[in-house]
């Protein structure tokens, strides 16, 4: 749709990037904002509490399991050197370097 807007002359896609890229930034503000705005407002109950600290496991969580799925068992494996490599070595780079390497070698092996 942005390229027939583009090509009927209304815009020039330079203008289109620009506005998208405003578009982006003033939704992802407005959100962080409304964010803080709903926080400032509730009450920390236990229970909220409890869900609060629970989210970001969830968000991880949430994230990474579709991309296991879609990508098989050389993600899986990578996801598990990974985890493996934190727990044991509790440095996150280095937990990073781990999965980047076995992704490497079953890559190079075609996995």
């Amino acid at each position: 749709m942005s390229e027939a807007i583009a090509a009927s002359g209304i815009l020039p896609s330079d203008w289109m990037f620009v506005f998208a890229v405003i578009g982006m930034v003033a939704v992802t503000y407005s959100l962080r904002a409304g964010g803080y705005w709903l926080m400032g407002r509730l009450s920390i109950t236990p229970r909220v509490r409890r869900g609060l600290e629970a989210l970001p496991g969830a968000i991880i969580v949430s994230t990474i399991f579709p991309i296991v799925l879609k990508g098989g068992i050389a993600v899986g494996l990578c996801l598990v050197v990974a985890i493996a490599a934190q727990v044991k070595l509790k440095k996150e780079y280095a937990a990073v370097f781990c999965a980047a390497l076995v992704a490497a070698g079953l890559r190079a092996v075609g996995v």
